[in-house]
């Protein structure tokens, strides 16, 4: 009897002992679940936030032009807004400077580049070099001379712009008289473009004849100093068109110290300063270009091929431009509608 209560005795404390074992084993099963399940948590947190951390970079020529300056701020504010992280660079129109930028921010590993080039011919490399790291890139204002590189080339119509201007010009002129034309620089196509819009105007008018043409390479430094050159040259001239508004800006403070006020001085680009020169009397014009949706437009496409492959559009696009006079042009600020 002692025996088979002793054998019932070890019985119990053996089912027990497998009980304890097997709460035990499951605790730790539990455990382990518990765990691989927060480590899988925080690879989706490490995910997400790298999804979060993606750069662009956007690359412009010297902000301390308006255009350039407010087009660089629009584009990051627009891809912070959508959000990324944004670096921004100045090439100060070197193309050597630029593909050192280039190379910097593909080994940085950014998503996209916004870029307002330093050269249509130039830039192409530094494009190539990009798009060969699978980084997209989305030009706006000036093209390159090669298509199939860049993801998008978004600009003004430069030619539409040039020629409404040119017409305006006509008008103020009176269709008679002689004038002198700044030019941007050479390597900018839209310096090129500009102009053949100015002529294919103002070569069709008999009365008018043009005395002189100068680079000032989009400077207002040199637009000041060019234009009292050719104000020497040409004492007689009657009206100033110029390829930007930093130019027409620059001429026309020359102008105002050689006490000649009479010259009809138009620019080209929209800028505040020159809204503010028109409104005050002393530019008489000039075409905005809308800056503020190129540069948006630019983020808004990057966003879109980064997440998608695709932007939907067409490489090249182009936005038609507006003549600012003084019936109109404090309707507007920072390159766009009021």
């Amino acid at each position: 009897m002692f025996k088979i209560k002793k054998t019932l005795l070890w019985i119990v404390i053996l089912m027990v002992s497998m009980s304890m074992i097997a709460v035990f084993s499951l605790a730790g099963c539990k455990k382990e679940e518990v765990a691989a399940e927060e480590e899988v948590a925080e690879e989706e947190v490490v995910e997400e936030e790298a999804a979060e951390t993606l750069t662009i970079a956007v690359i412009v020529p010297p902000v301390e032009n308006p255009f350039f300056g407010t087009m660089q701020e629009i584009a990051a504010a627009k891809a912070e807004e959508l959000g990324y992280n944004t670096i921004k660079l100045v090439h100060d129109d070197d193309a050597n400077k630029q593909l050192e930028q280039f190379e910097t921010v593909i080994a940085q590993g950014v998503a996209a580049i916004i870029l307002d080039n330093a050269g249509a011919d130039a830039t192409v490399a530094a494009v190539q070099l990009a798009k060969d790291a699978g980084i997209g890139c989305f030009l706006v204002d000036r093209e390159i001379t090669a298509e199939g590189v860049a993801i998008s080339q978004i600009i003004s119509n430069n030619y539409q712009g040039a020629t409404i201007l040119a017409e305006y010009f006509a008008e103020l002129m009176g269709e008679e008289g002689t004038y002198v034309e700044l030019t941007g620089k050479d390597t900018d196509t839209n310096a090129h473009i500009r102009s053949q819009g100015y002529h294919d105007v103002l070569d069709q008018i008999e009365g008018m004849e043009m005395v002189g043409q100068q680079t000032a390479n989009w400077s207002q430094d040199e637009g000041y100093t060019v234009m009292e050159t050719l104000l020497q040259q040409n004492p007689e001239i009657k009206g100033v068109i110029c390829g930007n508004d930093t130019m027409a800006l620059g001429a026309q403070a020359a102008l105002l110290t050689a006490g000649r006020d009479d010259v009809i001085c138009v620019g080209f680009d929209g800028s505040d300063d020159a809204i503010a020169s028109i409104m005050a009397g002393e530019l008489k014009a000039t075409s905005l270009q809308p800056v503020a949706e190129m540069a948006m437009q630019a983020a808004i496409q990057a966003d879109q091929w980064i997440k998608t492959g695709s932007t939907g559009k067409p490489e090249k696009q182009s936005i038609d431009m507006v003549l600012l006079t003084p019936d109109n042009a404090n309707n507007y600020k920072a390159f766009a509608p009021k």
